[in-house]
């Protein structure tokens, strides 16, 4: 049960993120890849409250796979982000490679850990 749980989790969250990316990458003005940011920080943010309830209020470890390795695993992208960082620095995109790097890490950190002080 662990396992169709993960898979359905992981469909679940990579169909989201291309409905997520489907809203807000036609309506860029600019190279800086936002949608990949705000499913990173949404889902850095989601994952933070689910392990946060987890500790707290007793939720089944098949829920945190389900819902954290599965859905928010496949939701969020490490690779994409990367991908998209070094592209904009072939592209000589430098201060949308810099604001990436800069914005991406710290808040999705932040928004981990406001999630599990939120859960817990």
């Amino acid at each position: 049960m662990s396992i169709l749980g993960l898979l359905v989790g992981g469909a679940l969250g990579a169909l989201v993120r291309y409905q997520v990316e489907g809203l807000i990458a036609p309506r860029q003005q600019t190279p800086f890849p936002l949608s990949t940011l705000v499913v990173n920080v949404t889902g850095s943010l989601l994952l933070g409250l689910v392990v946060g309830l987890g500790a707290t209020s007793g939720l089944p470890d098949t829920w945190l796979l389900w819902i954290g390795t599965g859905f928010l695993g496949a939701f969020t992208t490490f690779s994409t982000f990367t991908y998209e960082t070094v592209n904009l620095i072939e592209g000589r995109a430098w201060r949308y490679a810099g604001s990436n790097l800069a914005l991406s890490g710290p808040l999705s950190f932040a928004a981990a850990a406001a999630g599990y002080l939120i859960g817990s």
